[in-house]
C-alpha cells in the first residue's frame, strides 16, 4: 500500500513533513494526531517508513455494494482496525483492547483524541477514555501530531480532492509512564489528554475549542435546522401575504 497508494499521495500532492525524527525506528508508539479530514489516515502513514494502525468505524467495512466492498478491501488491507460505536462503553473497550494489543505487538497505534472530524477546523477538548488509557496500560510513548490543511485537500462530503499541498508537524515524544497503573482515576486521564491536546494546538496552530466536538457537531446541526425551519415558515407567511393580497 505504501509503494501504491502512498507513492501516489505523496507523487501527487507533495506534503511537507517537520519532525520525522521523532517518529521511532522500532518500538511502540501511540501517534496522537488532529483529525480535520477523512485524507489524514492516508497521509500520515504515506510519509513514515512504518506501519500504522488505525482503529476504523465499523461502518467502513460493513457498507453494502460494490463501493462498500472495496472500501471493506482497502481497509483491511492496510491493517485497520473495526470498531463498533454504536455500543456505548462496550465499543471504547474494544477500541482500548486493540489499541493496546498492537502497541504490545511493538507497533505504532494511531488515535484521533477528538473521537471524530473537526467540524469547523478548530481543536476540540479531547476524549480521555481511549487515549489516556492505552498508554497509561502500555507505557508506549505518545508522539503528538499536527496534520496542516487536509480539510483543504478532501472537505468533508466532497469525493473528488483538491490539489493543495498539505502538512505534517510531528512532535517529540511524551512520556506519561509516571502515571502507569493509574489509568483508573479520570482526573489522571483528563490530564494527561489535555496535555497532548496542548501539543497538539502548538503544532497545529488551530484554535482551541473546550467543548467535545460531537457535541459542536450536534449544535451545528441544530443552528442548521433551526435556520431551516426558519426559512420554511418566513416562505409560508409571503406565500400567505400574496395569497391574501391577491384576494383583495
Amino acid at each position: 500500500m505504501k509503494f501504491s497508494i502512498g507513492g501516489s499521495l505523496k507523487l501527487a500532492f507533495r506534503p511537507w513533513v517537520e519532525g520525522i525524527e521523532n517518529i521511532p525506528a522500532e518500538g511502540p508508539a501511540i501517534l496522537a494526531s488532529n483529525h480535520l479530514s477523512f485524507s489524514d489516515s492516508f497521509f500520515l502513514p504515506a510519509v513514515l517508513d512504518r506501519k500504522v494502525t488505525f482503529i476504523a468505524k465499523s461502518e467502513y467495512f460493513t457498507s453494502p455494494g460494490v463501493k462498500g466492498k472495496l472500501t471493506a478491501a482497502f481497509f483491511k488491507g492496510v491493517g485497520q482496525l473495526p470498531v463498533d460505536r454504536s455500543g456505548g462503553r462496550g465499543a471504547g473497550e474494544a477500541a482500548i483492547k486493540s489499541g493496546i494489543e498492537v502497541l504490545e505487538r511493538g507497533e505504532l497505534f494511531g488515535i484521533y483524541p477528538e473521537g471524530t472530524r473537526s467540524p469547523d477546523g478548530r481543536l476540540y477538548r479531547g476524549k480521555p477514555g481511549g487515549l489516556a488509557r492505552v498508554a497509561l496500560a502500555t507505557g508506549a510513548p505518545v508522539i503528538p501530531v499536527a496534520m496542516i490543511d487536509t480539510e483543504k485537500v478532501q472537505p468533508p462530503g466532497k469525493i473528488v480532492p483538491k490539489m493543495i499541498r498539505p502538512g505534517i508537524r510531528i512532535g517529540k515524544p511524551l512520556d506519561f509512564t509516571r502515571y502507569q497503573g493509574m489509568e483508573g482515576d479520570r482526573f489522571i486521564l483528563r490530564s494527561v489528554t489535555d496535555e497532548v491536546m496542548y501539543e497538539i494546538m502548538k503544532l497545529s496552530g488551530q484554535e482551541y475549542v473546550d467543548i467535545y466536538a460531537t457535541a459542536a457537531k450536534r449544535q451545528i446541526a441544530d443552528a442548521a435546522k433551526a435556520e431551516a425551519a426558519q426559512a420554511e415558515a418566513q416562505k409560508k407567511a409571503e406565500a400567505e401575504r400574496a395569497k391574501k393580497a391577491a384576494a383583495e
